[in-house]
């Protein structure tokens, strides 16, 4: 990747990174790694943790899995006991565990719509909540993986747009109340990302060739871009920002909320 930050902006500081074993949480944890932080990663499956925890050790520094469900309070709290145990702090919470799919509400069951507020919208307030007491010790960073579907009405995601608009929500009511305690809240609301399971699996060739043409920017974006925009937002060059949910689409969303629909 681009590294726009110096090697040691985040160095000896520690991150946890939920739904950091794939995709942009993935790309989001090496993006940390080599701005030198040490980084646990999680998921509900250890499966693709292992060979991203060896990349992030290749890079230099710390680095651990541990499998845990953001839906599940004891499982978050032994995510972050681990976590500090091994690293003696915590800097740095990025909340990216998610689900989705695409389906029309009137097709939507209500255990379908629920399951996606649980893990998206439930599962960042739950670690968010776990991690505070060791983000506040020293002053942190929690950034919340958004979305842009809920700035839209984007047809087959009313699940998903209410579990991330609460999710702004959130991110905004936690900068509030925990900023006196030094902890800064922030969000990132990707739009569609190239080479992402997201994309292959909710977009067909037609809705991808409209996202292009509609972008203003012309394409979609690339981990790498939304990773270093969350590298703005977890560290001290973001210093002076909190509540803030930064769109990272190219302009998409200014647009049309069509192109984002599965046909």
């Amino acid at each position: 990747m681009t590294n726009y930050f110096s090697p040691s902006i985040l160095k000896g500081r520690a991150a946890l990174v939920t739904g950091g074993g794939t995709g942009i949480c993935r790309g989001i944890a090496l993006a940390l790694a080599h701005a030198g932080c040490d980084v646990a990663i999680t998921s509900r499956s250890d499966e693709h943790l292992q060979p991203t925890v060896a990349d992030l050790r290749n890079t230099g520094v710390r680095a651990m899995a541990v499998a845990g469900d953001v839906r599940k309070p004891a499982d978050v709290d032994a995510v972050l006991a681990r976590t500090v145990e091994t690293f003696g702090r915590l800097d740095v919470l990025v909340n990216g565990a998610a689900g989705n799919f695409v389906c029309l509400a009137e097709n939507l069951s209500p255990n379908g719509f629920g399951t996606v507020v649980d893990i998206d919208l439930k599962g960042t307030f739950n670690v968010s909540r776990a991690a505070f007491p060791f983000l506040k010790k020293q002053g942190g960073a929690v950034l919340n993986i958004s979305a842009t579907l809920q700035l839209l009405g984007t047809i087959g995601q009313s699940h998903a747009s209410a579990a991330k608009a609460g999710i702004d929500a959130l991110t905004r009511a936690l900068a509030a109340e925990w900023g006196p305690a030094g902890v800064r809240v922030n969000g990132l609301a990707p739009g569609p990302v190239e080479g992402t399971e997201g994309v292959r699996r909710l977009t067909t060739d037609a809705t991808r060739k409209s996202i292009e043409q509609l972008c203003p920017l012309g394409r979609m974006a690339t981990i790498d871009e939304v990773s270093t925009a969350a590298l703005f937002l977890c560290s001290d060059a973001s210093a002076f920002v909190t509540g803030v949910t930064l769109v990272i689409d190219g302009g998409l969303w200014l647009r049309s909320g069509r192109a984002l629909a599965a046909d």
